[in-house]
């Protein structure tokens, strides 16, 4: 019998292997993107830590795009002005277990284009 394996599980494999891979350090912090249906939310961790550094999601900001790409672009040039505030120019993007496209795409391209570099 074949077991069907819901997307959400699929995500959290792929997230949970690139976490092996990506790791943020308080020189280098974590970019950490999280996608919903309706909103998208960003967040700047320093793993060694523990601590989240900065965040933004399109709940908090007041735009009306929401989860649309347009909404993520918003969020992107949100952090990337956020983490700046803080000192951090350098960041490790962690996409989430998400596909690099889309949504994803326009949060992490607004944000370097905003000043963070990845």
């Amino acid at each position: 019998m074949i077991r069907k394996i819901a997307k959400a599980e699929v995500r959290q494999r792929v997230h949970r292997r690139l976490r092996h891979k990506v790791a943020g350090t308080a020189v280098k912090p974590r970019l950490a993107v999280f996608r919903s249906t309706n909103h998208i939310y960003a967040q700047i961790i320093d793993d060694q830590k523990g601590d989240t550094v900065a965040s933004a999601s399109s709940v908090q900001a007041k735009n009306k795009n929401g989860g649309n790409v347009a909404g993520a672009k918003e969020i992107g040039k949100l952090i990337a002005a956020r983490a700046q505030e803080k000192g951090i120019k350098q960041v490790v993007f962690d996409r989430g277990g998400y596909l690099f496209h889309g949504r994803v795409k326009a949060l992490a391209d607004a944000a370097r284009e905003a000043g963070l570099e990845f």
